[in-house]
């Protein structure tokens, strides 16, 4: 790994950040105040090979990786204009599916992901389980007369669910050997019977929508289980380090936008005789915001590597890691935008306000950072495991 981007990732990144330019904030504002989904940009993006970019060749992808979709993802989110759905639809599911699924859910759900036709949700967190995932209640059993499968539980914060056409939902199945209950993962279509969504009345303006999930024993053909019935936890962080590297990717590009316009600002800003970035209690903040971001992206960075290379173990600290450092350094980024700003900060013409809210869920989702630093004090540094 080079920690210097190769031209194709360079060319890449500006590729992507023409595209966004051309959308930006303003379309992607108007689109949530609409209730809309900013189909046009997602279509765009899909027919330039962006969405698709992680995806096997052989099944219309582009043949990368997680390294490049992080990029994509970035630039859209420095350009005003990231989306959500990338996370889920080809980072989590895509990945899930290409790696784990049967021949049949290849060519089914791959093709229609990279070329945005289609898109799928995630759902795996439960109302009472929260980030303990061995709480898990959601339990599949199969019908031992038909050989569907039968799955019961409850789902909340699942993004996207209304527009998608399946959700990738982990649920639970009993190990024919010692009883205990193991992860696994299965493919519901939006319109199955039993399959019921309530949407989450949020304050957070988003043009992806948050669903609370109730699956009242939906049946299932034996062909909806995604991979191994035993493989268990390996399908699992399959999607979540990919999940963890792109929500990094979404916080540094929401604070490289917000750092973009306080900078601009603080060049034309002037108050006393000299523009306010003269100022180094203007400039300093601004420059420690740069560089928190970009130390956050070269762990995303490390991440990517390590994901792509399939190394699961090395992936997982790392993406924790970069989604730890991403979320703190949006946050700061964002509060010292709006700092920079004052007053104007805080007005709908400069678009700023809105990201406090938005930068706070990358310390909260997908993972919160108290538990990344559970995580790194256990199992990185070896010291007792607190929960």
């Amino acid at each position: 790994m080079s920690v210097i981007e190769s031209e194709e990732h360079q060319a890449l990144r500006a590729a992507v950040a023409a595209l966004g330019v051309k959308y930006g904030r303003d379309y992607l504002t108007n689109a949530v105040s609409s209730g809309r989904h900013p189909a046009e940009l997602w279509s765009e993006a899909a027919k330039l090979g962006y969405l698709g970019v992680n995806l096997p060749e052989e099944y219309g992808g582009g043949g990368g990786g997680i390294a490049e979709l992080s990029i994509v993802l970035e630039e859209l989110g420095a350009a005003g204009c990231p989306l959500l759905m990338m996370v889920v639809s080809p980072a989590i599911c895509g990945t899930v599916i290409a790696r784990f699924g049967t021949e049949e859910q290849k060519r089914e759900w791959l093709p229609a992901l990279a070329d945005g036709t289609r898109t799928m949700a995630f759902g795996i967190t439960e109302p009472d389980a929260g980030s303990n995932s061995h709480r898990i209640t959601t339990t599949a059993r199969r019908d031992p007369d038909t050989g569907d499968w039968l799955l019961t539980g409850r789902k909340v914060f699942v993004s996207g669910v209304d527009t998608a056409d399946a959700t990738l939902i982990v649920g639970r199945t009993a190990d024919a050997r010692t009883g205990n209950l193991k992860p696994c993962l299965f493919i519901v279509p939006r319109d199955t019977e039993g399959f019921q969504r309530r949407a989450i009345d949020m304050e957070l303006n988003a043009s992806e929508k948050q669903f609370e999930l109730t699956l009242d024993d939906v049946r299932l053909p034996a062909g909806a289980l995604v991979g191994d019935e035993d493989a268990g936890l390996l399908q699992l962080f399959a999607g979540l380090n990919p999940e963890r590297i792109m929500g990094a990717a979404f916080a540094i590009g929401m604070g490289r936008y917000a750092l973009a316009r306080a900078v601009e600002y603080a060049r034309e800003r002037t108050v006393w005789k000299v523009p306010i970035g003269a100022h180094q209690a203007i400039a300093h903040p601004l420059a420690q915001a740069h560089i928190e971001l970009e130390l956050a992206r070269l762990m995303m960075q490390k991440a990517a590597h390590l994901c792509d290379a399939g190394d699961d173990i090395g992936a997982g600290e790392a993406a924790n890691m970069a989604k730890y450092a991403a979320g703190e350094a949006c946050v700061r980024a964002v509060d010292q935008a709006v700092h920079t700003l004052g007053g104007n900060g805080l007005t709908r013409e400069f678009g700023l306000a809105s990201l406090i809210t938005a930068a706070r869920v990358s310390r909260i989702a997908p993972v919160s950072r108290e538990m990344i630093l559970n995580y790194v004090s256990h199992q990185t540094l070896g010291l007792p495991k607190s929960y």
